[in-house]
């Protein structure tokens, strides 16, 4: 009887491990359809991630303030972050403006307005803000023309970039530039109109920015004269003149 009873309880045991082992297992399908879940789950997270969120309009791209490199910087950011650019940002509670270390129309233009105008092509903030609103309000000093007129050919190669941009924000600030340009320097900025009108003639095709960019035509026909109607027919064949 005795000899019996240790075989039993072995038995036992090893029926006992063998129930408990059934039990720890995980049934494949259920492993298989959990390793699914997490997949189907991942996707989605990585097809939201990419897709534009309404407040992204809100909520423009920002540079790090927390990030003490240079590299990889564009040439704006890097004289901008050097002082190369005499004014700063104020944030206020209703919209933002510029505070000018020296007086905007004590300015030198060269190299200050160039600057601002390569600016134009950033896409993140401050610089989208400090380059747009620079250029305008040195063009709104007086005696901007006189200034403006003999860096034309230095003006000109950024805005034209800035119009054949990919990013519609840029591509919008290009042309307010340019006009801000053409109403600051009239006729002179004739010689320079053919660079631009094809990144124009582009966009005038486009539903959303077809009224904008008459407007810009018009805009650039009647600072430039008669002398300029020509010269946007040549781009713009669809063209109509206001002048009749």
């Amino acid at each position: 009887m005795a000899s019996s009873n240790p075989g039993s309880a072995q038995s036992r045991t090893s029926s006992i491990g063998s129930a408990g082992s059934r039990g720890s297992r995980t049934p494949p399908s259920s492993a298989g359809k959990t390793s699914v879940g997490k997949s189907k789950s991942s996707m989605t997270s990585q097809a939201n991630a990419s897709k534009p969120r309404p407040s992204d309009r809100l909520n423009p791209k920002t540079v790090d303030p927390f990030s003490n490199g240079t590299k990889g910087q564009s040439a704006f950011a890097s004289v901008y972050a050097n002082g190369g650019v005499p004014c700063r940002l104020i944030h206020g509670s209703v919209k933002h403006k510029l505070a000018w270390d020296t007086p905007p129309e004590q300015v030198q233009f060269d190299p200050v307005l160039v600057t601002l105008a390569e600016g134009l092509k950033e896409t993140v903030h401050p610089y989208t803000f400090v380059s747009c609103m620079g250029f305008r309000e040195l063009l709104s000093t007086p005696g901007a023309s006189q200034k403006a007129v003999p860096l034309l050919p230095k003006l000109a190669p950024p805005i034209r970039a800035a119009l054949g941009h990919s990013d519609s924000s840029v591509f919008e600030r290009g042309m307010d530039g340019l006009l801000q340009l053409s109403a600051a320097v009239g006729p002179a900025l004739n010689v320079y109109l053919k660079t631009f009108l094809m990144a124009l003639s582009k966009r005038i095709m486009e539903k959303k920015y077809k009224e904008k960019v008459t407007e810009s035509l018009q805009a650039l026909e009647q600072n430039g004269g008669k002398e300029a109607l020509p010269i946007i027919k040549s781009k713009v064949p669809t063209y109509c003149s206001i002048c009749g």
